[in-house]
């Protein structure tokens, strides 16, 4: 689904306005038509009023315009129409308090680059800001309540920008869970199953004692949990799209 199938963004329009209007076989901008049955004038007008932001918005790109006009549970249909923006990012800390712990490697990927910044290397405020320069829509797994504050917290940096965050999304379909669970209900495998949050805490205090291989494979384990989180989201999506856009003819 992309976003010029969905009405919901218009001012009361919900999900059964929505889905009377594909019902009807208006599932794209371009098929509204001001005479369509059961949406009265006043709807008819914010309908077409947002369809005409709406596409000055996807001209610019602005995800922000779809993000703040999407219902709560409805921004996994930001994703293909603004997968070229997506970052999909995930850290690994020395713990869950962020007034206690640190942030030790922190792994982005967006348009299919992978890049890892890594504490007393090249994890600083300025690299972090640039790494998210380009960053348009944050991809997560329970994002929104660890990775994010913990950043923010913890550098020089804002991520106020539309953001998936797959656990709630993983819900939505019935999934619960870590994110290694969700990988494995939805058939996705790791090269590195056996490690984990634990595992990764305690290879970087195995790197701080100067053992050969542990930040390797610390950040090996961060960058599988960041690039598999893509097609966690794919499969999330298409689930998501079958349960609620109308098969196209």
């Amino acid at each position: 689904m992309y976003v010029e199938n969905c009405f919901l963004g218009a001012e009361g329009v919900g999900q059964t306005i929505e889905q009377r209007l594909w019902s009807q076989g208006i599932t794209h901008w371009e098929r509204f038509e001001p005479t369509v049955d059961g949406v009265g004038q006043t709807r008819t007008e914010r309908i077409e009023s947002f369809i005409d932001a709406g596409e000055r918005a996807l001209d610019r790109g602005n995800v922000e315009f779809f993000d703040q006009r999407f219902p709560d549970g409805c921004r996994w249909r930001l994703y293909e129409s603004f997968r070229d923006q997506a970052c999909f990012f995930d850290i690994e800390t020395t713990g869950l308090d962020h007034q206690t712990s640190v942030v030790t490697t922190v792994t982005l990927h967006q348009n299919g680059d992978t890049h890892t910044l890594v504490r007393g290397d090249d994890l600083t405020d300025e690299n972090l800001r640039a790494a998210f320069e380009d960053a348009g829509l944050l991809v997560t797994f329970n994002g929104a309540r660890f990775d994010v504050p913990f950043l923010e917290s913890s550098f020089d940096v804002s991520l106020d920008h539309p953001h998936i965050d797959l656990m709630p999304t993983a819900r939505q379909v019935g999934l619960s869970g870590g994110l290694s669970e969700v990988e494995r209900a939805l058939g996705i495998g790791r090269d590195l199953p056996d490690v984990d949050g634990r595992e990764a805490v305690r290879l970087w205090h195995e790197h701080e004692r100067g053992v050969d291989g542990a930040l390797d494979r610390l950040v090996e384990y961060n960058r599988e949990d960041t690039v598999n989180m893509v097609p966690v989201l794919e499969s999330l999506v298409e689930r998501l799209d079958d349960q609620t856009f109308p098969e196209q003819p």
